[in-house]
């Protein structure tokens, strides 16, 4: 978590860190092997301080032997004050000296010099002013007995002082020894602390620089053009972080926006080809139609003067049939267009209808299961009319009970569901799987055929719906009818939402 937090960190704050680190590593180096090395040197300077200090208390004493001997020779205030300075001096270095009893032979020397000091100053005192008193004989008894003690602390200081400079020899070369020794570590834990410092440096403003050059190399591909490079990845939310996450979202807008164009044009020209093919369909079609049949508007204008004639003779049923007669072949003529609605469709089957019936006499039964609110959705022209068609004359046209055609129109969620079924002689799986895949053409080539086939409705349906599965047959087995099933899409307009 705190490794994030640092890489997160502005670069300026970053590298005052690392400077400021790198500083104090250094510092705190330096600073541990200067205070190893003034130890020793305090220890080094400790070691000679027995020696000056024996070599004080000597001179001290010698100092007070001097200043006693002098004012025995002359006896003056000059020498007595000078006695008196010597003897306050020797006092106070004495009081140094450890009077501890141990089992150390260099203490017991101490105590023993600090006792004949003691001593001898007594002896000196006696002396002094048995010189005062004018007493010859015993200040001459008290002088030899001083300067006899004076010689045997002489000879103990000097003893005592050898035996610490020897200890103090070789505790210095002990020391030397050491010192030199912690030279050459500090020297060579200064040149690791250098090196290390300075390969961290270099390894940081590598892997600082890092993402740079890899953003550099990625902006150098998109400059030339590859918009398919791979995005640098971002380690960091500092700056440079922030300049590789804009940089990412460029490129992946960029590519968006590409395929975006793409898909635009390969669906327009997808669109394209839909229409030219809706229109070849519908072309081959209506040429059908013209093959298959006589001139629609020859037959149109010739049927309304007949259904005229009918209706002014009062031959009723006469009229209604070339009426509609006529009304058929009016869709023919008006319903060129691609799409139309589903009303227009329905309308003619009512037409197609009531013109079969008077060719049946009347034996086909029409049942109409239908949502009026459902048939403004778009369908292509001549779809419904050849289901019709096909479920008569290949259903119940040579059967022998009731014949019956039923058309529904109902909602199944946000689909239209067309419906055209018949309770004819059925079809096989084969069958059916020969029409859906376009291996048949029965009801095309019947001499009773609008010219229009399933394989071209299904074709058309296709086109329209975008989808390869857009018809489904169902038929339970031999006399159990027929349906044909087809759903189109509710197109919700601006008032339905």
């Amino acid at each position: 978590m705190a490794k994030h937090r640092f890489r997160d960190l502005p670069l300026q704050i970053k590298m005052t860190l690392v400077y400021i680190l790198s500083s104090f590593l250094i510092l705190a180096v330096n600073t541990s092997l200067l205070i190893g090395i003034t130890t020793v040197s305090a220890r080094l300077q400790r070691t000679y301080e027995d020696n000056l200090y024996l070599n004080d208390l000597s001179n001290a004493l010698s100092d007070v032997q001097v200043s006693m001997t002098e004012y025995l020779n002359v006896k003056s205030s000059d020498a007595l004050e000078y006695y008196y300075i010597n003897d306050q001096k020797y006092r106070n270095l004495i009081q140094n000296l450890n009077i501890d009893v141990t089992d150390s032979s260099y203490d017991i020397m101490q105590r023993n010099i600090r006792n004949m000091s003691e001593d001898y100053l007594n002896l000196v005192s006696q002396t002094i002013e048995a010189k005062r008193g004018r007493n010859v004989e015993k200040y001459r008894m008290r002088y030899e007995s001083a300067t006899a003690m004076y010689n045997y602390i002489n000879i103990y200081i000097e003893s005592l002082n050898t035996s610490r400079f020897e200890d103090n020899s070789r505790t210095y070369s002990d020391i030397s020894k050491s010192l030199r020794s912690m030279q050459n570590f500090s020297m060579i834990v200064i040149i690791a602390v250098i090196v290390t410092n300075a390969f961290a440096i270099i390894n940081y403003t590598g892997r600082l620089i890092r993402p740079l050059q890899t953003l550099s190399e990625s902006a150098n591909d998109v400059a030339k053009g590859n918009f398919d490079v791979e995005l640098p990845r971002v380690e960091s939310k500092d700056e440079i972080g922030v300049v590789t996450t804009a940089f990412n979202k460029m490129v992946v807008s960029i590519r968006n926006y590409i395929d975006q164009i793409r898909e635009n044009m390969e669906m327009e020209r997808q669109h394209k080809e839909k229409e030219l093919m809706m229109e070849t369909h519908l072309k081959d079609a209506q040429l059908k139609y013209l093959q298959a049949q006589i001139n629609p508007h020859f037959l149109f204008n010739t049927l309304n003067a007949g259904a005229q004639l009918a209706m002014m003779e009062g031959a009723d049923k006469t009229y209604e049939f070339v009426q509609n007669m006529s009304e058929f072949f009016r869709y023919n003529i008006k319903k060129n267009d691609e799409i139309i609605r589903l009303r227009d469709e329905i309308e003619l089957i009512d037409h197609y209808i009531f013109i079969i019936n008077v060719r049946f006499a009347g034996e086909i039964r029409f049942i109409k299961d239908i949502d009026d609110s459902l048939l403004d959705v778009e369908i292509p022209s001549m779809i419904v009319q050849p289901l019709v068609e096909n479920a008569i004359n290949h259903g119940i046209r040579n059967v022998d009970y009731d014949k019956v055609i039923t058309i529904k129109v109902k909602r199944i969620d946000n689909s239209v569901c067309v419906s055209v079924k018949d309770n004819g002689v059925g079809m096989s799986e084969e069958t059916i799987k020969d029409i859906l895949s376009g291996n048949s053409k029965k009801n095309s080539d019947s001499m009773d055929s609008n010219g229009v086939g399933l394989d071209n409705v299904i074709e058309r349906l296709r086109i329209f719906l975008d989808t390869e599965d857009v018809l489904t047959i169902v038929s339970e087995g031999k006399n159990k009818g027929t349906e044909f099933l087809f759903y189109l899409p509710i197109k919700e307009t601006e008032d339905d939402v």
